[in-house]
């Protein structure tokens, strides 16, 4: 039986050195399936095969829901390296990401170089493989909001923007730009920031707003530590905002705050 790769020979496989994605070469791999052939064997080969034609069958029987996470990813991954069991990588991922979202919506610095049992997102296909799957599921999500009324898609909405944003490293301020029917019109990421703060400029908010011919906004912005309870700074800035806007004649709806399965309405707490 071929012997499993070391943490060592894992990380000599071609991880680029100072990625956080080359963390994923320190975790423990489950042991292989007791009925699992020896590698690079034609056993092994119809094995993996099979294994393939069966996640295919449940997937289009079942739907997603009869796949567990990592079974989902190894479908993404079946094309990243059509001749070779993807099984161990999939679980890698999951394990080292924390779910399946956060793999597919990874940065591509992280996943490239990923590699377990000699399968590796080493290529730029391989990578883009699996960046395109998120970046599909959040261009589904945008369309069921964009240019509808905001009202009658909030918890749609809400979702857009926790998929978008709960994840994210460093905090990110995006502005939502309504028309006078309420109607969503425009979606912008305004600044990026560190891991607790983004820089705002209310004036830059207002000027926008107007070269958009929008009547109201929603700001959101993210806190990546997952607790999207506001801060002092973030009422302060909220408040600075709607003094700008008001000035000229534009509202502010409210300030979403999105943090990992949970978020904050400044209006809902009373806080504008």
């Amino acid at each position: 039986m071929a012997e499993r790769k070391t943490r060592k020979g894992m990380r000599d496989a071609g991880a680029p050195a100072g990625i956080a994605g080359a963390d994923l070469f320190g975790l423990d791999l489950d042991p292989p399936d007791s009925d699992t052939p020896e590698p690079g064997t034609r056993t092994d080969e119809a094995h993996y095969q099979g294994h393939r034609a069966r996640l295919y069958s449940r997937f289009l029987e079942g739907g997603p829901d009869a796949l567990q996470d990592h079974e989902l990813l190894e479908m993404i991954l079946f094309a990243v390296n059509p001749r070779r069991d993807v099984k161990p990588l999939a679980k890698a991922l999951i394990r080292e990401f924390g779910d399946l979202w956060t793999v597919v919506n990874a940065p591509p610095e992280r996943l490239r170089g990923c590699n377990v049992d000699g399968v590796s997102l080493a290529s730029d296909k391989a990578v883009a493989m699996i960046r395109v799957v998120g970046a599909a599921g959040l261009r589904g999500m945008r369309q069921r909001v964009m240019n509808r009324p905001v009202l009658a898609s909030w918890q749609a909405l809400l979702d857009y923007c926790t998929a978008a944003m709960a994840h994210k490293p460093t905090e990110q301020f995006r502005l939502l730009f309504l028309d006078r029917k309420n109607k969503l019109i425009a979606d912008e990421v305004q600044q990026t920031g560190t891991v607790d703060h983004t820089p705002v400029y209310p004036r830059e908010v207002v000027k926008r707003a107007l070269e958009l011919s929008a009547s109201a906004i929603i700001l959101v912005h993210n806190h990546p530590s997952g607790d999207p309870t506001p801060s002092r700074a973030d009422i302060e800035m909220t408040k600075e905002i709607v003094r700008a806007a008001h000035a000229v004649g534009v509202m502010v709806h409210d300030h979403v705050i999105v943090g990992r399965g949970k978020h904050a309405s400044f209006k809902a707490q009373g806080l504008m």
